[in-house]
C-alpha cells in the first residue's frame, strides 16, 4: 500500500470486523466444510459398499461354474467292438441257417455245394487276413461263424446225399469229422492264435462215442462205458494240457461224462441179477475208479486230488461189494461192502504212493464203516428205547426174551442179525489200524463206544432169557462206572454217558416184572452211589442215584399197594436225603445239582398228594421243615421264602380239609409269622420302614375280616375286629409307628361306621325331610367359621404323623 494513502481512506473503502467477531466467523465457516466433508465421505462409502455388493455374486458364480467336462462314455470301446462282433456272427449264422433250412430247395446240386463250401472256405480263411491285420476279436467272430458253417455244411449233406442213412450214426460221425476238423484248423500255425477252435473241437468231441452206442441200440453197460471212455479222454486231456479254455472245457467234460457214467454203471451194479451182470457192473465201477485215480496221479495241476482219490476208493467199494453182494444172501450186503471198505486200509501202508492218495484211501474207508455203524443204529435204538413202549402197561409180566422185552410194540428188523458182525469190524479197525497220535486217543474210544453197543444188542439178537438179558445191561453200567476212574477228560465223559445210557435202558426194560423193577432199582441206586464218592463225576452220579432212589421209592409203595398220596412219604424221604447231602457236599459242584434233584423230587411227591387234601397238608409241612433247614446254611437264606409259603400252604390245606370257612383262621398263620419277621427286622435295622415291616402282615388279616365283617350279621366278628384295631391304633400311637397307627385306624372307622350305621339310618328316617339339608347347612357353616383353626389342626396332625416311623 502506497504511504500516502491515509486511516481514514482505508477504513471507508473495507469494512473489517472486529478480531473475535471474525475469528468467530472463520470457526463457523470451518465447521460447516468439516459436515459437508464428512457428509460427502458417508456418502462415498456407502455408493463403495453398494457397487461391491453387486459385483460379487457375479465373480462369485462365475468362479463356481466349472469348466464343462467332456461327456464320459458309458461303454468301453473294446465292449462295443465285442458286441458287435457277437451279434454280427450271430446274425451271419442265423441267416446262413434260414438260407440252409429254407432256400436250400431253390438251387441245384452243384449251385449248393458252390455256394456252402465257397462261403464256408471264405469264412474260415477271412480270420488269417484279419490276425496279420492285428484285428483278433473280429477274428474270433468270424472264426466262430466258420465253424458254425461247417455245422451247417454237415447237415445239409445229410439232407442232400445221406437222407437214408440213420441220423444218430451220422451225428456220431459228423461229430467226431468236426471234432479233427475244429482241432486242426486251430493248430494251423495262421490260426494257432485263434483261442474258439480248441475248445469247441474239445466240446463237440463228447458226443460219438455217445452217440455211437445209441445208434447202434447197445445196452446199459455199454452206454456207460462210452461215458466212462469220454471222461477218461477229457481226464487225458486234463493232465495233458496247463491253462484256458480248453482246460476248462476238458474238466467239464470230465466230471459230467464221468457223472453220468458212474451214475449209470451205479444203478445197473444196485439192479444186478446175477453176479455175471454184478461183475460187468463192478468193471465200469473200476474204471471210473481208475480214470480218478490216474487224474489224481499224473496231474500235477489237479487241486482236488484228495477229493478224486476217495470217489475212486468208494467206487472200488461199490464194485467189489456189489459183485460179492450178488452171490450172497441180502443180509450180508452190508458187511461185504464193510470188508471191502476195510481192505482200502492196505493201501494207506502202501508207502510208495503219494500222501494225498494215501489220505484218500482213508477217508474213503472211513466213510464206508460210518455208513456201515449208522445201518446198525437202528438196532441198537430198538434195544434202548424199545422198553419205553411198556410205559402204559407197567408189571404187565415178564416177556418170553431179551427180544421180546426189547421190542414190544415194534417189529425186529429182518436184516439185523449181522449187526454185531458190523460193530466188531469196525471196533476192531479203530482199535487196531488207527496209529496216529492226534487220532488215536478218539479211535480207541469209538472202538469203545462200538463195543459197548454189540453188548447191548447181543441179548436180543440171540434171544437170551430176560433175567440173562437184565444182567447184561447191569455188567454194562457197573464196568461204565469203574472206567469213570480214568482221568483223561473225553475217555471219562464218555464212560459216564454210556453208563447213564445203560442205566436208562435197563430201568425200562426192568418195567415189564414187578421184581425185576425193585431189584433193578435197588442195584442202580447203590451202583451210583457209590459212583459218586468221586469228586470228578459226582455231579453226574449223586443226582442220578436220588432220581433212582425216587423211583425206587416210587415203585415200592405201588408193590404195598399204597395209593399214591401214601406214597409221596417215602419219596420225600429222597428229598430229605439230598437236602442233608448237600448241606455236607458245602462249596462243592454237587451242591447244587443235588439240591435242583432234591426240589424236583420234592414236587414229585406233593403232585403224588395232591388227590389226598390231609396228606398233601403233612407233605407241604414236611417240605417246608426240608426248605426251612436250607435255609439255615450260608447262601440259601431265600429259601426261608420258599419255607414260609410251604408252610402257610400246609396251613390252608388242613384248615381246608376240615371245611373251615372263617378267614382268620386262614389270614392269622401267615400274619403272626408276618409280624415276628418284622419285629425282627426293625430290630437289626431301627431305620427300616413300619409299612415294609407291618404293612404286610396287619393288611393279610384286616382287610379279608373288613369284607368278612361287613357281610356278617352278628357282632361278635365286627366287635372282636373293632378291638384288635383298637389295640393296633394304640400300639402305633404308643410307639410311633405310622403303618399300625393308620391301617389300624382305618379298619376301626371303618368298622365303627358298619356298626353305626343302622342307627343313623334310623335318625335319618324319624327326622322331617327338611332336616338332613338343615344340618348339613350348619355343618357347612360351621366348617366354614372354622375354617383356619381346622386347617391348621390338620397340618398338625399330618406334622405328627410324619414324625412316626
Amino acid at each position: 500500500m502506497p504511504c500516502e494513502v491515509t486511516r481514514t481512506t482505508l477504513r471507508a473503502m473495507t469494512h473489517l470486523p472486529p478480531p473475535a467477531e471474525e475469528l468467530r466467523l472463520l470457526d463457523a465457516e470451518l465447521w460447516q466444510l468439516d459436515a459437508r466433508r464428512a457428509q460427502l465421505l458417508t456418502r462415498r462409502a456407502w455408493l463403495v459398499a453398494a457397487l461391491n455388493r453387486t459385483q460379487q455374486p457375479s465373480r462369485a458364480q462365475a468362479s463356481a461354474q466349472p469348466p464343462a467336462a467332456a461327456p464320459r462314455p458309458e461303454t468301453a470301446a473294446p465292449s462295443v467292438q465285442n458286441v458287435l462282433l457277437v451279434l454280427g456272427g450271430v446274425l451271419l449264422t442265423l441267416a446262413a441257417a434260414v438260407f440252409t433250412l429254407v432256400s436250400w430247395g431253390h438251387m441245384g446240386i452243384a449251385g449248393r455245394a458252390l455256394v456252402l463250401g465257397a462261403v464256408t472256405l471264405a469264412t474260415l480263411a477271412a480270420p488269417v487276413a484279419l490276425l496279420k491285420r492285428g484285428l483278433r476279436s473280429t477274428a474270433e467272430s468270424v472264426a466262430g461263424l466258420g465253424l458254425a458253417l461247417t455245422v451247417l455244411d454237415a447237415y445239409a449233406l445229410h439232407a442232400a446225399a445221406l437222407s437214408r442213412t440213420d441220423g444218430t450214426g451220422y451225428a456220431a460221425a459228423a461229430s467226431a469229422v468236426l471234432a479233427v476238423a475244429w482241432s486242426a484248423y486251430g493248430l494251423l500255425p495262421a490260426t494257432a492264435a485263434l483261442r474258439l477252435p480248441l475248445p469247441c473241437a474239445l466240446a463237440v468231441a463228447q458226443f460219438p462215442l455217445l452217440l455211437w452206442a445209441l445208434s447202434a441200440d447197445a445196452s446199459a453197460y455199454a452206454i456207460s462205458a462210452a461215458l466212462l471212455v469220454t471222461a477218461g479222454l477229457d481226464a487225458v486231456a486234463v493232465v495233458r494240457l496247463t491253462a484256458g479254455a480248453v482246460r476248462i472245457t476238458a474238466v467239464v467234460g470230465a466230471y459230467g461224462m464221468g457223472g453220468w457214467g458212474v451214475a449209470v454203471a451205479g444203478w445197473l451194479s444196485l439192479t444186478a441179477g446175477g453176479p455175471a451182470d454184478a461183475s460187468r457192473a463192478g468193471a465200469l465201477l473200476v474204471l471210473a475208479a481208475a480214470i480218478a485215480l490216474g487224474a489224481a496221479w499224473r496231474g500235477p495241476g489237479v487241486t482236488h486230488a484228495l477229493g478224486l482219490v476217495i470217489t475212486a476208493g468208494l467206487l472200488i467199494v461199490v464194485a467189489l461189494g456189489g459183485v460179492a453182494r450178488s452171490g450172497l444172501p441180502s443180509q450180508w450186503a452190508v458187511p461185504a461192502h464193510l470188508a471191502v471198505g476195510i481192505a482200502l486200509l492196505g493201501a494207506v501202508r502202501a508207502e510208495r504212493l503219494p500222501d494225498a492218495m494215501r489220505r484218500g484211501f482213508a477217508w474213503a474207508s472211513g466213510a464206508v464203516q460210518a455208513l456201515a455203524v449208522l445201518w446198525t443204529l437202528p438196532v441198537v435204538a430198538l434195544v434202548l428205547l424199545g422198553p419205553a413202549g411198556r410205559l402204559g402197561r407197567v408189571w404187565s409180566g415178564a416177556p418170553a426174551d431179551a427180544r421180546a422185552a426189547v421190542a414190544a410194540d415194534v417189529p425186529w428188523p429182518p436184516d439185523a442179525a449181522l449187526a454185531p458182525l458190523v460193530l466188531v469190524a469196525v471196533a476192531a479197525v479203530l482199535a487196531l489200524a488207527v496209529r496216529a497220535q492226534e487220532w488215536r486217543g478218539r479211535a480207541r474210544l469209538g472202538s469203545a463206544g462200538l463195543l459197548w453197543a454189540t453188548a447191548l444188542v447181543l441179548p436180543a439178537m440171540f434171544e437170551a432169557p430176560y433175567v440173562a438179558g437184565l444182567l447184561v445191561l447191569g455188567v454194562i453200567t457197573a464196568v461204565a462206572l469203574y472206567a469213570c476212574r480214568v482221568t483223561v477228560a473225553a475217555a471219562q465223559i464218555t464212560a459216564l454217558v454210556l453208563a447213564l445210557v445203560t442205566a436208562t435202558g435197563l430201568a425200562l426194560v426192568s418195567l415189564a416184572s414187578q421184581s425185576a423193577t425193585l431189584i433193578v432199582l435197588s442195584v442202580l441206586t447203590a451202583l451210583f452211589a457209590a459212583a459218586s464218592w468221586r469228586a470228578d463225576v459226582a455231579p453226574f452220579t449223586a443226582p442220578a442215584a436220588l432220581v433212582l432212589a425216587a423211583a425206587l421209592a416210587s415203585a415200592s409203595g405201588a408193590a404195598a399197594n399204597w395209593p399214591p398220596a401214601r406214597t409221596a412219604l417215602p419219596v420225600l424221604v429222597v428229598a430229605g436225603a439230598a437236602a442233608l447231602l448237600a448241606a455236607r457236599l458245602g462249596g462243592s459242584r454237587t451242591t447244587v445239582p443235588v439240591e435242583a434233584v432234591g426240589a424236583a423230587v420234592g414236587l414229585f411227591a406233593v403232585a403224588l398228594a395232591v388227590t389226598d387234601p390231609p396228606m398233601l397238608a403233612l407233605v407241604l409241612a414236611l417240605c417246608g421243615v426240608i426248605a426251612a433247614g436250607t435255609a439255615l446254611r450260608d447262601g440259601r437264606r431265600p429259601v426261608g421264602y420258599a419255607a414260609t409259603a410251604l408252610f402257610v400252604l400246609a396251613a390252608w390245606v388242613r384248615l381246608a380239609a376240615w371245611d373251615v370257612g372263617t378267614p382268620e383262621a386262614y389270614t392269622l398263620p401267615v400274619t403272626v409269622p408276618a409280624l415276628l419277621v418284622g419285629a425282627l427286622r426293625r430290630r437289626r435295622d431301627p431305620q427300616a420302614s413300619s409299612w415294609t415291616a407291618y404293612g404286610p402282615g396287619l393288611v393279610v388279616t384286616l382287610l379279608p375280616s373288613l369284607v368278612a365283617a361287613w357281610a356278617d350279621p352278628y357282632w361278635t366278628r365286627p366287635l372282636l375286629l373293632g378291638g384288635a384295631a383298637l389295640l393296633v391304633t394304640l400300639l402305633g400311637a404308643r410307639h410311633h409307628l405310622q403303618a399300625p397307627l393308620v391301617l389300624g385306624g382305618s379298619a376301626l372307622a371303618l368298622v365303627t361306621l358298619h356298626e353305626l350305621a343302622p342307627y343313623v339310618v334310623q335318625v335319618t328316617g324319624a327326622l322331617p325331610r327338611w332336616a338332613p339339608p338343615a344340618l348339613a347347612g350348619l355343618l357347612l357353616l360351621a366348617l366354614g367359621a372354622t375354617y383356619e383353626q381346622r386347617i391348621r389342626d390338620v397340618r398338625r396332625v399330618r406334622e405328627a404323623v410324619g414324625r412316626m416311623d
